[in-house]
């Protein structure tokens, strides 16, 4: 069985675009792959966070990963900060990658040109974290890791890492494939449709539907997603975002094919067709809560990440230990 593994960075609450594009795709990946399943908690303090409301959003992620659908009895789930051989081989693969790959990847040159004196702003954690994903991706030697495009360029630099290792010292890492989904892979702001879904965005509460929304919320926020002037229900991207990602949003959570949904929607205004994908929107969100809510105060949330961490721990520890009796660091 092919080896997989995902992780997702609650540095706020989880949103329905961590759901159609990671959550509910792990469930259905449970039965096909090995996979490896963390909280990536270490690159959640890349920038400052607030330690109480950190710790309440990883104890809501802990607890989304299982109200979503995720078996533990399939998936090892773990905290990435437990299984400490994650930060170690980061920072030994620091020692393998070059700073122009770090200088070349999005993220750190989005945020360097929104930073007036970025020297004094940002850490140099939020520059080389992609390292450590590299690290959480290699040390289980995944042959699969499903990302949106906007994370393929780390999953490249994991690859060029694991090539120039393996080169150097032989068969080490497995170099690994992206994946992913074929639709609402990339869930687009509500409130401006031309960017992703993320709850970092300045007007987040509004382009965002969190998984612990409450159901009229969510519902209201639907409704007054930004759509056009055209008031016809088809799927283009570029001439009709808004519409295009509610689209997008309704055939991923109803499994109906896009086709068959402009068809289904051809004859109707914006109003009726926002009011179905709320509803849709509203069902999932129900389901997912009533098993959050039957989880959260309990202990099987511990008892399910402290397994976890465990079976993770030793397959990571291998491939640490594997890694520095290679480059020498080993000598008893």
């Amino acid at each position: 069985m092919k080896t997989m593994l995902s992780g997702l960075k609650p540095s706020g609450q989880l949103t329905l675009g961590n759901y159609i594009g990671a959550l509910r795709e792990f469930v259905k990946y449970q039965d096909e792959y090995s996979l490896y399943i963390f909280i990536a908690n270490l690159h959640c303090i890349t920038v400052p966070q607030d330690p109480k409301e950190l710790q309440k959003n990883l104890r809501d992620s802990a607890a989304l990963y299982l109200a979503c659908g995720m078996d533990p009895e399939k998936i090892t789930l773990f905290l990435q900060s437990d299984v400490k051989a994650h930060a170690q081989l980061g920072y030994i693969l620091s020692c393998y990658c070059y700073l122009g790959e770090l200088n070349r990847m999005t993220q750190y040159k989005d945020r360097v040109r929104k930073e007036k004196d970025h020297t004094q702003s940002l850490t140099s954690g939020f520059y080389s974290y992609p390292t450590l994903m590299a690290s959480d991706i290699l040390i289980y030697d995944a042959d699969y890791v499903p990302v949106g495009e906007d994370q393929r360029q780390h999953v490249e630099l994991a690859r060029d890492i694991a090539n120039r290792f393996n080169n150097r010292y032989g068969p080490t890492f497995t170099v690994p494939e992206c994946l992913a989904p074929k639709v609402g892979a990339r869930i687009m702001s509500l409130s401006d449709p031309t960017k992703k879904m993320s709850k970092s965005d300045i007007d987040g509460d509004k382009g965002c539907i969190y998984l612990l929304d409450e159901p009229e919320i969510a519902h209201k926020k639907i409704m007054s997603a930004k759509t056009d002037s055209y008031n016809k229900i088809a799927f283009d991207p570029e001439k009709q975002p808004g519409v295009a990602n509610l689209l997008s949003i309704l055939s991923s959570l109803s499994g109906k094919p896009i086709e068959d949904l402009v068809k289904n929607f051809a004859e109707s205004n914006y109003g009726t067709f926002k009011a179905a994908v709320a509803d849709e929107v509203v069902k999932v969100l129900n389901t997912i809560q009533e098993k959050y809510n039957n989880i959260i105060n309990t202990n099987l949330m511990e008892e399910v990440f402290i397994k976890g961490s465990k079976k993770a721990e030793v397959a990571a520890n291998a491939k640490l230990k594997e890694v520095q009796k290679k480059i020498g660091l080993e000598i008893f």
